[in-house]
């Protein structure tokens, strides 16, 4: 355990590593998603067609799916849709990434390979059929462990895209998948640091920027 931490957190919750990594407050566990969300989105846009970030799901329109923990929102989305990844460039392939706390009490019982499956296996029942049924696409969850760690999804699925990009870019494979695990690693890796030592304060920035106070004095504007 890091030294110099605080003994609670704001949330009032003793403060422990497995706290740290999942407490949402300051939103961090967001931003460690959203990283690796946009991170892959972009490497994606180099050699796909169609990338998007967070697509909306076209709506039921009484499908049956079996899984009752399946998505059936009508606003549902996904984190991101690529066309001509695994297949033609009319196939839609949709991703969806979850990066699991694996100091949890949740995840502490099972191997780190069976918490990998186990999480994507939950991505799957909640995605997979409606995204094959409605979207007729095909569909990857990305897992990530905050240690660093990938699913067999996720391995296969950054495997190829560093195929892809070093044909591309004219490099050679090792060098393209090591940068692209150096990437992912590190984002993780600051994303759990921020988790840790970032500021959960309470405290609310101000209303006013200092740049609207500057123009007012500036302007000779009455403040109210």
């Amino acid at each position: 355990m890091p030294s110099r931490l605080p003994s609670h957190c704001v949330c009032g919750k003793d403060f422990s590593l497995s706290h740290a990594l999942s407490c949402p407050h300051g939103a961090f566990p967001i931003i460690r998603h959203n990283e690796i969300r946009n991170l892959t989105a972009s490497l994606m846009s180099e050699v796909c067609h169609n990338v998007q970030i967070e697509p909306q799901l076209h709506p039921l329109s009484g499908e049956t799916l079996h899984y009752r923990s399946a998505i059936q929102d009508d606003d549902a989305r996904v984190d991101i849709r690529a066309s001509g990844f695994w297949r033609c460039l009319h196939h839609h392939t949709f991703f969806d990434v979850r990066v699991f706390n694996c100091f949890a009490t949740s995840n502490r019982s099972s191997t780190l390979s069976t918490a990998f499956r186990k999480h994507e296996l939950e991505k799957r029942r909640a995605y997979e059929e409606r995204i094959r049924e409605v979207e007729h696409g095909s569909f990857t969850p990305l897992v990530f462990s905050t240690s660093g760690g990938m699913g067999r999804a996720a391995t296969t699925t950054y495997k190829h895209l560093a195929r892809m990009l070093s044909e591309k870019w004219n490099s050679p494979y090792s060098v393209v998948m090591g940068w692209l695990r150096c990437s992912l690693g590190f984002s993780l890796l600051r994303s759990s640091v921020m988790c840790i030592r970032g500021s959960r304060s309470r405290s609310k920035c101000p209303c006013v920027p200092p740049a609207v106070d500057l123009a007012v004095a500036e302007g000779h504007l009455p403040a109210h």
